[in-house]
């Protein structure tokens, strides 16, 4: 069964990937584990943009705690792919995102990704509490509902 295809206009990035031809598997098309890399890519570029300044990735504020993969369609080497990123669900301690590779001449979805971040304070390495800041530039630039 197939996810129900996001409407596009609601994904507040887009982040254009370049597919190399080491990145295709003897079928031909996309390996299953670039994908993961271009949504990793996409969503460090989306963190970026959302705190608005050059993040320190030595101090971790959150980690992926579960992410799933749906391929819709295969991509092939030299067609034109950008990565949609927006969140879908904000918690105490996590939020949701939801990604999508999409060909960007025709819009077309092929493949619907979701990833769940949960906040960590690396000094316990347990969860923790999401930060106001986080919290504000979320819902700010993902245009989500205000508790």
């Amino acid at each position: 069964m197939s996810p129900e295809l996001p409407d596009l206009s609601l994904f507040p990035h887009s982040q254009p990937v370049q597919l190399r031809f080491n990145d295709i598997d003897i079928l031909g098309h996309l390996n299953n584990i670039v994908y993961f890399a271009l949504y990793d890519l996409a969503k460090a570029q989306f963190l970026r943009r959302l705190k608005r300044e050059n993040i320190d990735w030595k101090k971790v504020e959150c980690v992926i705690g579960n992410i799933n993969c749906s391929y819709l369609k295969p991509i092939f080497f030299g067609e034109d792919i950008e990565v949609l990123t927006r969140c879908i669900r904000l918690g105490d301690r996590s939020f949701t995102l939801q990604q999508c590779l999409v060909e960007r001449p025709t819009r077309e979805v092929r493949s619907i990704c979701e990833t769940v971040m949960v906040c960590f304070d690396p000094a316990t390495g347990k969860s923790a509490p999401m930060s106001a800041d986080l919290r504000a530039a979320l819902t700010d630039y993902c245009h989500l509902p205000v508790d």
